[in-house]
């Protein structure tokens, strides 16, 4: 790649996509295994027609990776949230992570209870996914160091 970087191919942008809604997934899974366990048998409220969605999504995703998320209805919240901000990032081609960007799409508690989610689940990570946190944190020198230069 020259300095000027070159734009991502569609499916390497699709994967980068995946590979960052599967961290934010993992870490809101770890999140509530360790702070809602006890609402995991409580039934979804229904808010129209997007917990249905949300439960759908869940569903779809836990065929896909061949594992069961019991989320809470707030984290399942969150969890769609975060995708659907990922799913139509315009700058995700020139970023690594939501941290690093320098516009937030997040609404403010959103924002918030992903910052929580992040403290929380960010150090467990190193534990229950430690090829994920790892490859996470090289990624996230690289783009500072990258940032740090451009200035």
């Amino acid at each position: 790649m020259v300095k000027s970087e070159a734009r991502l191919t569609a499916d390497a942008l699709k994967r980068k996509r995946e590979r960052e809604q599967e961290i934010v997934s993992q870490m809101i899974a770890l999140y509530c295994k360790g702070n809602h366990s006890a609402h995991r048998s409580a039934p979804l409220r229904e808010r129209g027609g997007e917990m249905q969605q949300m439960r759908e999504g869940a569903a779809l995703r836990e065929q896909d990776s061949g594992e069961r998320r019991d989320l809470c209805p707030e984290c399942a919240e969150l969890e769609a949230y975060a995708h659907a901000r990922s799913e139509h990032c315009p700058f995700m081609e020139e970023k690594t992570f939501c941290s690093n960007c320098t516009v937030h799409c997040y609404r403010p508690e959103m924002l918030e209870r992903i910052r929580t989610v992040m403290r929380y689940a960010g150090p467990r990570m190193l534990f229950h996914h430690p090829v994920m946190a790892i490859r996470h944190m090289i990624e996230s020198q690289r783009e500072r160091r990258r940032i740090r230069s451009s200035r």
